[in-house]
């Protein structure tokens, strides 16, 4: 009676245990039940990111015998870090051209008088200037021109963007959106330089002198606009305004022939990534890309330089 009894109970404990698992989770008692005694508890514990040293390199380790993560037709994700920034269509890639405003007030006349300035400098000593008029540029010339250029493009909306972080949180403020698209036309320049990195690497002089450069332009640019955010914006849409000369003269030599390498020269994988270019573009698509870059950075500071700083910025993210 007492060994009836002892199984009887048993069992009515056993289906009760069984229904409760099936119940909850849908799976064969007897394969959860193995689970947990093989594991010492549930499977579906999480892991805790902030205890464990390495969650992500042992969750990986714990999945990678599932057939999602070793199907040998799989292909690697590449992921994209880049801000969003315009994808520019054929007809505004064709119809940027060369303007100019026209300085007002003195902020404005400094400012142009400061580009023009530091650009006629730059060709007379880079040689830029004597190479234009002997005809005599090739590729590797307007390389290094671009590498250099870009390196100091970069600058200023980092710079700003760094600035007006601080300002907004020293004063306790909002900043009234315009951080994001400063930082998105530092990140669109440094494309631009990673794109132009792709073709050629620079030597150790011609670092030395980019880190010099840098150093100086960014003290400069940085104190500058602590004064008169202002002047910066207007000293950069005057910059743009030259960035388009420059790569509008890219163009003209590439399809006049005078750059023959980078007319059938396919565009490097992370700038037709970037741009979304067409698997066949070619160095000449690149350049065009970059020029609407710089006509579109050429009116947004040109827009905020007009802007009081406490305004809110009409550009969203991406625009």
């Amino acid at each position: 009676m007492n060994i009836c009894h002892r199984g009887l109970s048993c069992g009515v404990k056993l289906q009760k245990v069984t229904k409760l698992l099936r119940g909850s989770t849908g799976l064969n008692p007897g394969i959860q039940l193995a689970r947990c005694v093989s594991t010492g508890g549930p499977t579906d514990q999480k892991v805790h990111r902030l205890k464990d040293a390495e969650p992500f390199k042992n969750y990986a380790k714990s999945t990678e015998s599932l057939d999602h993560f070793t199907s040998k037709t799989t292909q690697p994700k590449i992921e994209n870090y880049t801000f969003p920034h315009p994808i520019w269509s054929n007809e505004e890639l064709n119809e940027v051209e060369i303007s100019h405003r026209k300085p007002q007030g003195i902020a404005d006349h400094l400012a142009y008088f400061s580009v023009m300035t530091l650009r006629t400098s730059f060709d007379l000593f880079s040689g830029y200037t004597i190479q234009n008029k002997l005809n005599t540029l090739d590729e590797r010339s307007v390389l290094i021109r671009a590498i250099f250029l870009e390196t100091v493009a970069g600058v200023p909306g980092f710079s700003a963007g760094m600035i007006r972080h601080l300002q907004s949180l020293r004063k306790m403020r909002r900043d009234h959106g315009w951080i994001h698209t400063l930082i998105e036309e530092a990140e669109n320049e440094r494309m631009h330089l990673l794109t132009f990195l792709e073709l050629k690497k620079p030597g150790p002089i011609f670092r030395g002198v980019v880190v010099f450069t840098q150093l100086s332009f960014t003290a400069g640019f940085s104190l500058a606009y602590l004064i008169s955010p202002h002047f910066c914006h207007r000293f950069v849409g005057y910059l743009e305004e030259q960035a388009v000369v420059t790569y509008t003269q890219i163009l003209n030599k590439i399809d006049e022939g005078k750059l023959p390498m980078w007319k059938n020269l396919p565009a490097p994988v992370i700038a037709v990534k970037y741009w979304k270019l067409d698997e066949k573009a070619v160095m000449r698509d690149v350049i065009l890309a970059i020029r609407a870059d710089e006509a579109h950075h050429r009116q947004v500071n040109h827009t905020l330089g007009d802007l009081d700083h406490n305004q809110d910025n009409p550009y969203g993210p991406g625009q």
